[in-house]
């Protein structure tokens, strides 16, 4: 029998705040301790820093606490027993929907994030075959050029918002590289990074801002936005229905049929399309971006890493399988560093669907369960010298002396994120080509400020000087 869709959810900030606080009343036992009385201070430090809080918490109570932000009590749990156990060996007690992905429907719809059961093993049993090695290495080339023709434009001696112009090149790569769609073509396609970021943007205002409605307020803002960014879509999936030509992802997904018979929605379609949108070209965004401002920080990795691309590829273009392949290890062991201080989905919200015990501490039914990666990889205990980034953390073989559970930036078990390795192709295709070409500087007066709307990225972007290169690969 066919996977139904889940129900809607309510958009009323009025109708959830309710619900929440109906549950609450229900939970039978008692939270894990923590700083669990209302605090606004709190709320404003957790959404301006999550890590002030979480981290300190962590070393008053242990690996399992509660925080209340806003009116909500939220239990964290943190370390490599708890992420394990939440991910993969106790993964069945948790849902998704009704934790805090729930936030992210109203701007994507029902996709992979936002789905849990039978629904989202079927979504994902459909796509995954869009995901599989031999495809993927087809998409290198797409990457490549798109990365190169958008390169073109720099000049030495300019600034670059790197956060920005990779934004704009991931939804490009994307676009083709996924879902065959090309985006000079589209309508409006030329905004659609913009629609994206304005989307996004909703998720980055103070919690009172985002339970307003009305003109001019920010969710009229994201609405808009998701119109726009729909009306593109459902344009194309239009186009595309019945044409039985294309591999890729959107003709996968409108071929797809059920053990029925029956195919996705037109809104089916456009979900998941949204969701893989989001998570193919934001998490990118966010972390060539922090990639590149550690290696201005730190020259000595910096060269080290253009050592190994000059010995492997000379300035020509990586093929697949270099990429994927042990040909880069240094590249492979700077973006696993990378992927531990900046993990781009920052926190894995879940909902208790019945009593568990997390790391020896009692956890009641109902109750919203928090694992965050951001929190975890800063444990000095797994990782010393946490706010380092040293990349020799990842070199011979010292990942696989990590307990399980301690390394998580694509989540983990079931629901490892499905684009994966698309994405490391693309952050490790873009990073050859911008070494090849040009070398970055930070401007000194700079300080990174980081957010979460919802992946971690650059608070106000991030302003990189262009340097010109030489020939022999010297920086200039």
């Amino acid at each position: 029998m066919a996977a139904t869709a889940p129900a809607p959810v309510t958009f009323s900030p009025r109708r959830r705040i309710t619900a929440d606080l109906r549950e609450q009343r229900r939970i039978e036992h008692a939270l894990p301790p923590g700083p669990s009385a209302f605090s606004m201070a709190r709320t404003r430090a957790f959404i301006r820093d999550p890590l002030s809080v979480l981290l300190p918490a962590y070393e008053t109570h242990g690996p399992v606490f509660t925080v209340r932000i806003l009116y909500q009590p939220v239990v964290f749990a943190l370390g490599p027993e708890a992420n394990h156990f939440i991910l993969v060996s106790g993964a069945r007690h948790f849902h998704w929907r009704e934790g805090g992905m729930r936030d992210l429907i109203p701007l994507l719809g029902d996709g992979l994030l936002t789905i849990d059961g039978a629904y989202h093993r079927q979504a994902r049993r459909i796509m995954l075959p869009a995901f599989h090695r031999e495809r993927l290495a087809g998409t290198v080339e797409t990457m490549v050029t798109e990365t190169d023709r958008a390169l073109d434009a720099w000049r030495p001696g300019e600034r670059v918002d790197l956060y920005e112009w990779t934004r704009s090149l991931a939804l490009r790569i994307a676009l083709r590289a996924l879902f065959g769609l090309d985006p000079d073509a589209l309508p409006r396609g030329a905004e659609l990074a913009h629609d994206f970021e304005t989307g996004l943007g909703f998720y980055g205002r103070d919690y009172l801002l985002q339970s307003i409605r009305g003109p001019g307020t920010p969710w009229r803002a994201m609405r808009r936005a998701r119109e726009r960014i729909d009306a593109v879509l459902f344009a194309e999936i239009a186009r595309r229905r019945g044409r039985e030509d294309g591999e890729d992802l959107l003709a996968l997904l409108l071929h797809a049929k059920d053990e029925d018979g029956l195919g996705l929605s037109d809104r089916e379609v456009r979900d998941q399309l949204m969701t893989l949108l989001f998570a193919g070209h934001d998490t990118t965004t966010s972390t060539v971006s922090f990639m590149f401002y550690e290696l201005a920080r730190h020259p000595e990795v910096l060269a080290r890493l253009q050592e190994e691309r000059e010995r492997a590829l000379g300035d020509r273009p990586p093929t697949a399988a270099e990429l994927a392949g042990d040909a880069l290890p240094y590249l492979d062991a700077v973006l696993d560093e990378t992927l531990r201080l900046y993990p781009p989905a920052w926190v894995g919200p879940r909902r208790a669907m019945e009593d568990v015990e997390i790391a020896g501490v009692r956890v009641p039914a109902a109750a919203h369960v928090n694992y965050s990666s951001y929190a975890s990889h800063r444990l000095a205990e797994v990782f010393p010298d946490p706010e380092a980034f040293v990349p020799e953390r990842f070199t011979d073989g010292r990942e696989a002396a990590l307990p399980k559970g301690a390394y998580i930036p694509f989540g983990g078990g079931s629901r490892t994120c499905i684009g994966m390795r698309f994405g490391q192709l693309e952050v490790k295709a873009i990073a050859l080509r911008l070494l090849a070409r040009f070398h970055l500087e930070l401007p000194g007066a700079y300080r990174l400020e980081i957010r979460q709307t919802p992946t971690l990225g650059p608070r106000d972007g991030l302003p990189m000087a262009v340097r010109e290169r030489s020939a022999a690969g010297a920086l200039g």
